[in-house]
């Protein structure tokens, strides 16, 4: 009985050990690291003991503890990698999920195709993008707070749109300029903003017409380059896109994914048609990737928590990325869940 009574003791006292750690992270920390070379600089959000407090980013309002003490969570990093003309703080919820989970998230900030300066995206961005993921990991290496508590040989990778395209790439995918542009000669019409981005958008009168010639136009000059993309970082261990862009692709490249692939995808898509982008990605890579969660309901900007308002946004995006009737965005906590839980059983022993 004794012997028992020693053991339980001793199993309390273990337990306790073990959750002391999750006990004290009060708050997620945050933090902006100067980017390598002429990089942007690199949002890092990260387990701390601190406590958090409202901090006002744009027109959003984040929770976290600035520029606090980092303390030690999971060991993993996980890169996030922005749509086109976005930022860290439309992905915050995500991020404290998986901060919340001991997780370190850094997210990049993709040159010229993002909210301070969206003046070059496509194809142009699409070709750093992978590299500026790689150099995120980079930045975080060489900054001693973080990287005493991280181990950087398997290190997880998430993008959404223009990001969820960064996150093919990185997952093994290839692709061309000259591919979206056979794209969009194919299936202008039925995918015209995920060919002229939020230049403008077809509204079903007589000048439909001349920006479908116009975007095509534009195209055959910028985008005749055949040359195979691609980007292979051997700390990446596994990736999640959600709703990306893939038309360009090479489908039989993504048959056999590098690494882990989850995808997240959103069946009311205006913005990128899902049967040309996330439908053809699925019906290549599986059965050898997972659909994390298939939002039915949702829009292109489903996965954005939170959303921008849409004062912020120019009239197409605002038409773009505003919810579907009936979409409930109280779906979105369990979403975050399950890209934590792939990552957790991914990436951790």
């Amino acid at each position: 009985m004794k012997g028992a009574l020693r053991y339980g003791a001793t199993v309390l006292l273990a337990l306790a050990a073990a959750a002391a750690p999750l006990a004290s992270r009060a708050g997620v920390g945050l933090m902006q690291l100067p980017g390598l070379d002429a990089d942007g600089p690199v949002t890092v959000f990260y387990p701390t003991a601190s406590a958090d407090r409202p901090v006002l980013r744009g027109p959003f309002t984040v929770r976290v503890a600035e520029n606090a003490t980092p303390v030690a969570g999971n060991g993993r990093l996980v890169v996030m990698s922005h749509g086109s003309g976005g930022g860290p703080w439309v992905h915050s919820d995500l991020a404290r999920a998986l901060v919340e989970a001991g997780f370190t998230v850094a997210f990049p900030e993709h040159h010229k195709d993002n909210a301070r300066d969206a003046s070059r995206p496509g194809p142009e961005s699409w070709k750093r993008r992978p590299q500026e993921v790689s150099r995120a990991i980079d930045t975080v290496a060489r900054w001693p707070q973080l990287a005493r508590l991280l181990t950087l040989d398997r290190v997880g990778m998430y993008g959404m749109s223009a990001g969820g395209h960064t996150a093919l790439s990185l997952a093994g995918g290839r692709w061309s300029p000259a591919g979206m542009r056979r794209h969009c000669q194919a299936h202008i019409a039925e995918d015209f903003n995920g060919c002229a981005g939020l230049a403008t958008q077809l509204r079903g009168d007589l000048l439909d017409g001349l920006k479908i010639q116009v975007t095509l136009g534009v195209q055959r000059i910028f985008f005749a380059d055949d040359t195979a993309q691609s980007h292979h970082d051997p700390r990446i261990a596994a990736v999640v896109a959600g709703v990306p862009y893939a038309a360009d692709f090479d489908m039989a490249s993504l048959a056999q994914p590098r690494v882990p692939l989850g995808l997240v995808t959103a069946g009311q898509d205006k913005w990128l048609t899902p049967r040309f982008h996330s439908d053809p990605v699925l019906a290549a890579c599986r059965p050898r990737c997972e659909l994390l969660a298939h939002l039915p309901q949702g829009g292109h900007a489903a996965l954005l928590s939170p959303r921008p308002p849409a004062n912020v946004l120019g009239r197409v995006a605002a038409e773009l990325l505003a919810d579907p009737p009936g979409f409930d965005r109280a779906q979105l906590a369990a979403v975050d869940q399950k890209i934590v839980a792939f990552f957790r059983a991914r990436l951790l022993p």
